[in-house]
This record gives structure tokens, sequence and C-alpha cells, in this order.
């Protein structure tokens, strides 16, 4: 056998081993991410990794009064449970009837409500921010007014590989 027919073998049987690697690893779970996706066309523009626990607020401002509003969630199981409200003076929306208490100065409301999906439409004013753990998106700068959706979804371990690996 030739040199030239043993790099050729050597060769497919890489190409086969790493087919069959990456089908493993994209039916293996991977666990999940918070995914936000343009409502109209269903792409996705943002993975983040989350884990059980984790912390995933909404802050913006209030279209009327002007005032910070920090809508706070957590993840539990397939859902986002919201789990505190901030908000700097009542205004249309905010929760008027509700316990809201006084915490240096802001307002705090510990509502109830879990939900499978958010739909925020960043604007100019609102000027959304996705803060995930430590890390802030700004949905507004990178989305424009483009409607979307957030949601947690589950990936496979070839997707959480492939998050690891992109900055």
């Amino acid at each position: 056998m030739s040199r030239r027919t043993t790099v050729r073998r050597a060769l497919v049987v890489l190409v086969v081993v790493s087919c069959l690697l990456a089908g493993v690893a994209s039916a293996v779970p991977g666990g999940r991410a918070l995914a936000v996706e343009d409502t109209r066309t269903g792409e996705r523009l943002l993975t983040v990794p989350v884990d059980e626990g984790d912390t995933v607020s909404l802050e913006y401002t209030h279209s009327v009064e002007k005032t910070r509003v920090l809508d706070q969630y957590t993840v539990r199981g397939d859902e986002l449970e919201m789990t505190r409200m901030e908000f700097e003076s009542y205004g249309w929306g905010l929760p008027s009837r509700a316990d809201v208490r006084e915490e240096n100065g802001t307002f705090v409301f510990d509502p109830e409500g879990s939900f499978e999906e958010i739909h925020v439409t960043p604007g100019d004013v609102a000027h959304h921010r996705l803060h995930v753990g430590d890390r802030t998106f700004d949905l507004y700068d990178r989305y424009g007014e483009r409607s979307v959706r957030i949601a947690l979804v589950h990936r496979s371990a070839l997707e959480a590989g492939i998050d690891r690996l992109t900055p």
C-alpha cells in the first residue's frame, strides 16, 4: 500500500470520526441559555448561557416618567420567574396597589408570575438593557426598534461548546 493511499484512508477515517463526534455532541444536552430572537423573523440574535437560579434583568427608562425601572427574573426550570421590580416613581403600568416598599429612595415590589417568554420593543426613550449575570446587552443599540422575544432555550453540547469559543 502506498503512502498516498494510507494518508487518504487516514483522512477519510478522520472525517468520519469527526462527523460522528459532531453528531453525538449535537444530540447530547448541553444546558440552557437565554435567547433573544427577532419576533418577526425568528432569527436568533443573541444566546447567553444560564443556569438554574441565575438572575436576568430588564432595565429601561419609563416612557412617561423618564425614570429607571428594573424588572428582575430568576431562571426556574424552563421559565423566568419575576422576582423583583424596582422603580423610582409611580407612572402608567407600574404597580400602584401592590405591596410596595421603599429601599434607598427606590420603590421595590416583589411580584408574582413566571413567564416562558418576554416580548420587548426597544425604543430610544426606554433604551432597554438586558442584564444576564454580570453581562449587560444594550438591546436598543444592538437591534434598534426590532421587537424581540426573550426566552430560555435548551442547547446541545455542541452549541454550548461553540458558545464557549465565541466572545
